[in-house]
């Protein structure tokens, strides 16, 4: 009996215990967890409203302004000159470029000139018995005939029946075939019509020139052109004689040019309109890329920020009561980096940084360099 008794105590105090147990765990306070807030700190400028100037930026590559290729109209081997015909070879207006070989063309001039030489002598006896007032101008005429000099004007006929005479005899059709083949025997002698430089050369000595080949490019070093595309709503702002900045892609060096002529057409797949500048300089060379910028208008109470800053292409972001809010803005023109808005009060605090995984009531700390954390 005592045994039993023990038994049934111990399992009684045994599962008083187990309950009293269970009862203080449930009821044991736990100490609630902090959450550690991460706020972010970003850069903020303030806005200042003032007068923006836009400035439309476009590029194009130089031209020379005096540039010819050079073709051949004779038939000839190319012979040396006293300087090379080579890209980079300069030469002083008059001097020769290129020179083709004439001496079967130059033979063949010569003996038109002995024949129309022998023509006029022919003549003389009967100029003398049917015009005797004229005969002493054609007898001076052949007296400063020199069949090494280009050819002297014909004297003047007084009458249609000396006019009809001298025709008759040929002499005309034999002047002029002359003076057709000396015009032509320039062509063998390619001279220089303004000082410049060769920038292509296609042909080399004893080449063999056929007429129409092309056998280079010169080209004046010191004037140049570019053409560049301007959007159609900004036609009225170019003028003819207006100064505009030029600079290289690096922007370390800048030039100023003026425009010279603007094309009346339209172009109707991108609605722009061509406008020429011209512009010199030394370190300028033919083919080289620059960027223009035309000032257009000053856009007054504008503010201009990065355009990387945009949120849909229309809002910003800006820091009020240390959270991020998003406004909309008016965009008023796009530049390369930059853009230029409207709708901004000033002292209005801007991101000056794109913040990662920003959103509207983000909490925030303004960077500031004059406190140290």
């Amino acid at each position: 009996m005592r045994k039993t008794v023990s038994i049934i105590l111990a399992l009684l105090l045994l599962t008083g215990a187990i309950f009293l147990a269970k009862y203080l765990i449930d009821n044991k306070q736990k100490p609630k967890a902090k959450v550690e807030k991460n706020i972010k700190t970003v850069f903020v400028e303030t806005v200042t409203n003032t007068n923006i100037p836009i400035i439309i930026s476009t590029n194009g590559n130089l031209i020379a302004k005096n540039k010819i290729e050079l073709f051949s109209e004779v038939q000839g081997v190319l012979v040396i000159t006293s300087k090379e015909f080579k890209p980079g070879t300069t030469f002083k207006k008059g001097e020769t470029i290129l020179k083709i070989n004439s001496d079967e063309f130059y033979a063949n001039l010569q003996a038109q000139k002995s024949n129309f030489y022998n023509a006029l002598t022919a003549i003389m006896p009967d100029i003398r018995l049917d015009f005797p007032n004229e005969y002493g101008k054609w007898q001076s005429y052949l007296q400063k005939f020199d069949i090494q000099k280009p050819l002297e004007k014909l004297p003047e006929t007084v009458s249609e029946k000396e006019k009809f005479f001298i025709s008759g005899r040929g002499i005309l059709t034999n002047y002029y075939n002359v003076k057709n083949l000396e015009v032509k025997l320039n062509k063998y002698n390619l001279k220089a019509p303004f000082s410049g430089i060769l920038t292509e050369a296609l042909v080399t000595p004893g080449s063999l020139i056929r007429p129409g080949q092309k056998l280079g490019e010169y080209i004046n070093p010191t004037v140049y052109e570019m053409s560049v595309s301007v959007k159609s709503e900004y036609k009225n702002l170019l003028q003819i004689g207006k100064p505009v900045k030029l600079y290289n892609l690096e922007k370390t060096a800048s030039w100023t040019g003026k425009v010279v002529r603007i094309n009346g057409k339209v172009d109707t797949a991108t609605q722009t309109i061509k406008a020429f500048i011209e512009v010199s300089g030394e370190q300028l060379k033919e083919g080289q890329y620059l960027e223009v910028a035309l000032e257009a208008k000053n856009e007054e109470n504008a503010f201009e920020v990065s355009r990387n800053l945009l949120v849909e292409n229309s809002k910003l972001y800006i820091v009020k009561d240390s959270v991020l809010d998003l406004i909309s803005i008016n965009l008023i023109y796009e530049n390369k980096n930059t853009v230029v808005i409207k709708g901004l009060k000033n002292g209005t605090q801007l991101l000056a940084k794109p913040v990662p995984g920003s959103h509207v009531g983000m909490p925030i700390k303004v960077f500031n360099e004059n406190t140290q954390d």
